[in-house]
């Protein structure tokens, strides 16, 4: 089965006005969704949901949070789970978790060099960004954790 997925990027700002401008020129159009301290990008060319954020705290260093793989379904995101687990890869689950003003299914994970990665299927957009973060979690001796949000 391919797994039909969107590129995800989410990055932390200083300024979220500045940023919304910057990126805004840079795709051609403004936010998908534009809320309090976060605005999101769900583009089709290129094929990529990129979302900005001043929510995550001041603890956090502007630049990037985390990548990740948003896909269409729940069978697409148990396939791509699965595909980790398969090659020995180390995922945490997030179910039914509520950031970033939405609601999603998500498994997480560290690349060799330490980059984390989320695999998500949203399930539906909410009115507040919400509390969730990256589990904090040891398995298989590697830590999930960047101190960020979602």
């Amino acid at each position: 089965m391919t797994i039909p997925n969107r590129l995800h990027v989410h990055m932390t700002v200083n300024n979220l006005e500045e940023s919304v401008a910057y990126y805004s020129a840079l795709f051609g159009t403004g936010p998908t969704r534009e809320k309090p301290s976060y605005a999101q990008w769900r583009l089709d060319n290129p094929s990529v949901n990129f979302a900005i954020s001043t929510a995550c705290g001041d603890s956090e260093q502007p630049g990037l949070s985390h990548l990740g793989i948003q896909v269409d379904s729940d069978d697409a995101l148990t396939e791509l789970n699965d595909r980790m687990q398969a090659a020995e890869q180390t995922t945490v689950e997030d179910a039914d978790a509520i950031c970033c003003y939405a609601r999603s299914d998500k498994h997480w994970s560290k690349d060799p060099a330490g980059v984390t990665w989320e695999f998500f299927h949203t399930h539906e957009d909410l009115e507040t960004f919400g509390t969730a973060q990256i589990p904090t979690e040891t398995k298989a001796q590697k830590t999930f954790s960047s101190g960020g949000c979602c």
